[in-house]
């Protein structure tokens, strides 16, 4: 049995942010002076965009509303994106990256910063940039070799064509809640 309230609070609103075709990645209540704020972070494979998040806020706000899991005290419900550097953290993550720059910490330590070409069970296919005028190198990297991953944001990718520009926006809706 759950025993904190974000772990209550995902319980509860999984499944609904599943049946909206959403992953569920991160809970959090905050204190903000007297109010409190619960930001709610999903992802799909396809990205959300921002009917998509606006649909699922209501959503949640409903579902929150007909219970009490938050309590009697005001809050601010915010539903939104990882962002674009987002930490990797689990398979999907991971395979929803590929194509993007990602920065390493490796186990045994150093940095590797990479672009990710393929994702299977067991690691990664990476390619790393060449330096002053090398050509990029391609690495194999084992999940278990790997510490913390973060996508890197990208400005001026020349090969890009423009397929990275929406998956660089972070998305957000509030609600406000009594």
């Amino acid at each position: 049995m759950s025993t904190t309230q974000s772990d209550r609070l995902r319980e509860l609103l999984e499944p609904l942010v599943a049946s909206q075709g959403l992953d569920l990645e991160e809970i959090a209540v905050d204190s903000v002076g007297r109010k409190r704020v619960l930001r709610v972070v999903v992802d799909s494979d396809t990205g959300a965009d921002l009917d998509r998040i606006a649909d699922v806020s209501r959503a949640l706000s409903a579902k929150l509303d007909e219970t009490d899991a938050m309590g009697d005290a005001e809050y601010t419900l915010e539903v939104g994106t990882p962002g674009a550097e987002r930490s990797l953290t689990e398979h999907r993550h991971y395979v929803r990256a590929v194509d993007r720059l990602v920065r390493f910490q490796l186990r045994e330590g150093g940095e590797l910063v990479a672009r990710i070409l393929g994702v299977d069970d067991e690691g990664l296919d990476l390619e790393v940039p060449g330096v002053k005028g090398r050509k990029a190198t391609t690495r194999r990297l084992a999940f278990g070799d790997i510490d913390k991953a973060r996508v890197q944001v990208e400005f001026n990718r020349k090969d890009d064509g423009g397929k990275n520009s929406m998956k660089n926006d972070e998305n957000t809706t509030e609600e406000e809640e009594a």
